[in-house]
């Protein structure tokens, strides 16, 4: 880039060329790299614009930094027989135009199909789990020669390519073996020889029917072996390596006791029956305090326990979870005093459990609907636990006083801070930081959660910020359960927020975990772009991710769609990354949007490449820059190629 070369006058071409195969039309893509190599004067200027085959116009009029570096590229292909670009000064220039670099890329198709969705999102996992340590990029498996290093796959006529063999042999893993290898349903060999894996080795090997060799040797694995992986192993059915794990117990005889004589049992025994009474004492000490607590509000208590069943004994309910009377929650709340938020079925007050601060969920008394959300999100807190899910405190449930205890969240919710409401101003970095964890807690509640649960209202005002502003997903009244063998269910009624629901859901009525992915890419655009749901463009109002398009249509200046409030203080290429990501999330049908555990990766991914150009690892800072890119999204004739 310290070189260029540069026309003989003002007004002068920059003329290159470049001939397709007789007859033949390809599909060209282009990449131009400018930068002002002299230190103009104030009285000059040199402007140009960029011309395909003497007559298309492609962008301008452009004026290459001083010592910076600009790319002008295009996403989508130029159909032609003949290539030819022309660069020409603007009216304007006192200089001749110059360039200092260009690539040029044609389209290979390849009549292969791509590997197996599902072998894919395995791999996927598993390079996020163990870090990538290997060079594994594009599709697994296409093109057949250039299959990702250590995997070997299977190729049928008419299928797409799956995997049937991973050798990760000497690769520096450390941890549990990852459980997205159980989702290589046509896995064969497994070698996983000569690392550090830890832990018990896990039963979903015994049940991968198409395994036929395993290789955990030296490795440092405990505990013992699972009974069915050693009967496929005695059947001949499975060859199994084991040697170099020393503390890995390779029979059921390892948890046998030894024979031992009297005199050295007789001091055990006694010291085990004496702690046996010291317990036994300490429970019932803590039943009968636990006992005076609970039944402190009456024996008869109405109230709530697993599967929406009201009424019985308070043993039932939340047995992990602290009970409150309605005059501690008047205490708690000191009278109901402040109000911090309308929720799902009534109003969230602020108040105090000592010296906790915590936020009080109250059912108001006339609201039906709100008295189901209510059940529906005390049975859920109760079986979900994760760092990016609001934890449950305590319950009341005094009479005709429902409430939930929840612990609070310093800086209110998404939708605030996002706006102009709040005095803290987000940077890329905070905004990035915030996607990801409400995307780990929507994962684990697809993921993580059997059966999967669906939380039907991802929107900004329910992702709560704490103190640290790390980002926790709220309001499950409306959330439901997948059905156990199935991927979606029918709603007869349509529920969500405006903005946010899936047209999909809602011209179907049926319900799946894609319809939280596409409320979640409406969340990444409110984000990204710092713009509401709707968008005025003149007299019409827009959904934001059609205001989105329309500008990669015809600026494809990144600049323009991500939120101006940051002034350009953002790295270009997670800004791109992150836009398209939305795209994907918010795209039709729903089969072609990303699972949440893809949308995690993804966003691991721009958060990376933000924080190392914090670091000064990059050069593509949007203001100020060294480097910068102008996206092109030019008019095609076909499809673009997929993304291998």
């Amino acid at each position: 880039m310290s070189t260029a070369v540069m026309a003989s006058t003002s007004s002068g071409i920059v003329d290159q060329s470049s001939d397709t195969d007789e007859g033949s039309s390809q599909q060209y893509y282009t990449y131009f790299h400018f930068s002002e190599v002299q230190k103009l004067a104030p009285n000059q200027t040199r402007e140009f614009n960029i011309y395909l085959n003497s007559d298309e116009f492609l962008y301008g009029p452009f004026q290459p930094k001083y010592l910076g570096m600009t790319t002008v590229f295009s996403v989508n292909p130029h159909f032609t027989k003949r290539f030819n670009f022309s660069i020409t000064g603007s009216v304007n220039s006192t200089l001749p135009p110059t360039l200092n670099a260009y690539e040029i890329y044609t389209y290979n198709a390849w009549p292969q199909l791509n590997t197996n969705v599902m072998d894919v999102e395995a791999m996927d996992a598993i390079k996020s789990s163990y870090g990538g340590g290997k060079i594994w990029q594009g599709d697994p498996c296409a093109p057949q020669n250039y299959s990702w290093e250590g995997l070997t796959c299977s190729f049928q006529e008419f299928d797409p390519p799956k995997i049937v063999g991973l050798n990760l042999s000497s690769s520096n893993l450390k941890g549990a073996i990852s459980v997205s290898i159980s989702n290589l349903k046509s896995l064969e060999t497994l070698d996983l020889s000569n690392n550090s894996l830890s832990g018990a080795v896990p039963e979903f090997l015994a049940s991968m029917t198409s395994l036929r060799f395993l290789d955990l040797s030296n490795n440092n694995f405990s505990g013992t072996l699972p009974p069915t992986l050693v009967t496929k192993s005695n059947e001949g059915s499975l060859t199994l390596r084991l040697d170099g794990n020393p503390i890995l117990c390779l029979s059921n005889t390892c948890n046998q006791p030894k024979t031992r004589s009297k005199s050295s049992v007789r001091v055990p025994m006694i010291a085990a029956i004496v702690a046996v009474i010291c317990i036994l004492l300490a429970l019932v000490v803590v039943f009968l305090v636990y006992k005076k607590k609970i039944f402190r509000g009456g024996p008869d208590r109405t109230i709530i326990v697993a599967g929406f069943h009201f009424g019985g004994s308070s043993r039932d309910i939340l047995k992990q979870k602290q009970w409150f009377s309605y005059s501690e929650i008047i205490k708690m709340t000191n009278n109901f005093q402040k109000v911090i938020g309308v929720g799902g079925f009534g109003t969230v007050y602020f108040g105090f459990l000592d010296d906790i601060q915590v936020a009080v969920k109250m059912l108001s008394p006339s609201s039906s609907q709100g008295y189901k959300e209510f059940k529906a999100e005390a049975q859920l807190l109760t079986r979900v636990h994760h760092k990016n899910l609001t934890s449950l405190i305590g319950y009341c449930n005094d009479g005709d006083h429902l409430g939930l205890v929840y612990e609070y969240m310093a800086n209110g919710n998404l939708e605030a801070v996002i706006s102009n409401a709040h005095a803290h101003f987000l940077t890329w970095k905070d905004r990035l930081k915030i996607a990801l964890d409400a995307a780990q807690g929507l994962d684990y509640l697809h993921n993580g959660c059997k059966p999967s649960i669906v939380h039907r209202d991802v929107k900004p005002t329910n992702i709560l910020l704490n103190e640290n502003f790390q980002a926790k997903l709220a309001d499950f009244g409306l959330s439901r359960d997948s059905l156990a063998n199935e991927q979606e269910y029918e709603s007869t009624v349509v529920a969500g927020t405006l903005g946010y629901l899936d047209p999909e859901y809602c011209r179907t009525q049926r319900i799946s975990e894609k319809s939280d992915v596409y409320s979640f890419g409406v969340v990444l655009l409110r984000i990204i772009t710092g713009k509401p749901t709707s968008v005025s463009t003149g007299d019409t109002q827009i959904h934001v991710s059609g205001w989105v398009e329309q500008l990669i249509s015809t600026s494809g200046d990144v600049k323009t769609i991500v939120d101006e409030r940051l002034q350009g203080e953002f790295d270009i290429n997670s800004a791109w990354m992150a836009i398209e990501l939305a795209k994907s999330c918010v795209s039709s049908p729903s089969v072609n949007r990303p699972t949440m555990s893809q949308v995690v990766y993804d966003l691991k991914q721009c958060l990376q490449m933000e924080i190392a150009n914090n670091n000064g690892e990059g050069h593509t800072r949007g203001r100020n820059a060294e480097v910068s890119s102008i996206f092109l999204p030019l008019d095609t004739r076909s499809e673009q190629p997929s993304a291998r």
